[in-house]
């Protein structure tokens, strides 16, 4: 199965300085992770375009674009307590927004059955008109809203600890991106919660699931076959973008969930079904701890290359959160039925 890596050197000059999680050794982490696995020569690797004015414009307006380039050509600094640019951040970020859109283009002709994007500053969390949460533009974002408006129904599934909250707010009141979080729950930022579902046309392309700590795969897996997937098959998406942030490891310094890269594996593989070979793109976000971030790339990656012939950790289970499932449950039956409605 062709899978198209999509990184750049230009994404090691994002320095967030000396004991920032957000680090550029997480690249390299990454990079091991892929040589670990066996699939240095498997996959297709291609070199991200920087996002043009006109990409961007979909979801970051001229004004904080404009800002953020004048901070950054200005020597940058910190924008607020987590987040923080330099010179270089410029051309990084705007490569990996770009990076998508590239990955997008060369699966549409048929140069390959899945992308993934290994790009740094993450995007998750960056606002239309807001950096935050180690995030300057929305990666996902851009490529989402450049493919609902090419007329696909643009699937997005968020297994990052931290709540997409960034994600969330730009598709809100969008019938054509459907919005999956499922994240540690209370966890920065603070959003997320199991009754945030959208409003407007958008009603009910949100779905959030927000476990506890501790919470383990098998968990993760029915919130998958009981809620995420019958909801996503039913609203039938032409491509599947997953926010791939493995800080939901059990290994991760600063969350509390209790996932291995198998767990990440079994998820992935759960997610690919929802559409056909060839729309299908994946987007680095978080994940703090190297070592398994090394193992949950090269998991995933294995995952798409080869069924997961690369596994070098086991499931886990018997961790809490069943009871997230069951309140998700309730809330798409209520939507179904007609008795939650748009405010």
């Amino acid at each position: 199965m062709p899978v198209l890596y999509a990184t750049h050197p230009r994404f090691l000059d994002h320095d967030t300085g000396r004991g920032h999680p957000e680090s550029p050794a997480r690249l390299r982490a990454v990079q091991l992770g892929v040589q670990q696995a066996g699939l240095a020569e498997a996959l297709v690797r291609i070199e991200p375009v920087a996002a043009s004015d006109a990409d961007l414009q979909r979801i970051h307006p001229e004004a904080y674009r404009r800002a953020l380039q004048s901070f950054c050509e200005a020597g940058g600094g910190a924008i607020d307590a987590d987040t923080v640019a330099v010179e270089a951040s410029w051309s990084a970020a705007l490569l990996a927004a770009g990076a998508g859109l590239e990955v997008i283009r060369r699966l549409q002709q048929g140069e390959g059955d899945a992308g993934f994007c290994a790009v740094r500053p993450p995007g998750h969390h960056a606002l239309a008109s807001q950096a935050m949460g180690f995030c300057l533009f929305n990666n996902v974002a851009v490529a989402a809203a450049h493919l609902r408006d090419q007329g696909e129904r643009v699937a997005i599934v968020d297994y990052d600890a931290h709540h997409g909250n960034g994600t969330q707010d730009l598709f809100w009141n969008d019938p054509d991106v459907f919005y999956v979080s499922m994240h540690e729950w209370p966890q920065y930022p603070g959003t997320g919660g199991i009754s945030e579902v959208g409003a407007a046309a958008g009603l009910g392309t949100t779905l959030n699931l927000p476990f506890p700590s501790h919470t383990t795969g098998d968990v993760y897996r029915r919130s998958l076959d009981d809620v995420v997937l019958p909801a996503l098959t039913a609203w039938k998406p032409t491509w599947l973008l997953i926010s791939a942030g493995f800080d939901a490891h059990r290994a991760d310094p600063i969350t509390d969930l209790g996932l291995t890269s198998g767990d990440y594996a079994d998820l992935t593989t759960a997610l690919l079904p929802l559409v056909p070979a060839g729309r299908r793109l994946l987007f680095l976000e978080g994940g703090y701890d190297l070592d398994a971030l090394l193992h949950c790339t090269g998991a995933v990656l294995s995952a798409l290359v080869d069924d997961g012939a690369y596994r070098p950790e086991g499931a886990t289970g018997g961790g809490p959160g069943d009871e997230v499932c069951d309140a998700a449950l309730k809330i798409r039956g209520a939507l179904a039925d007609g008795y939650l409605r748009s405010p």
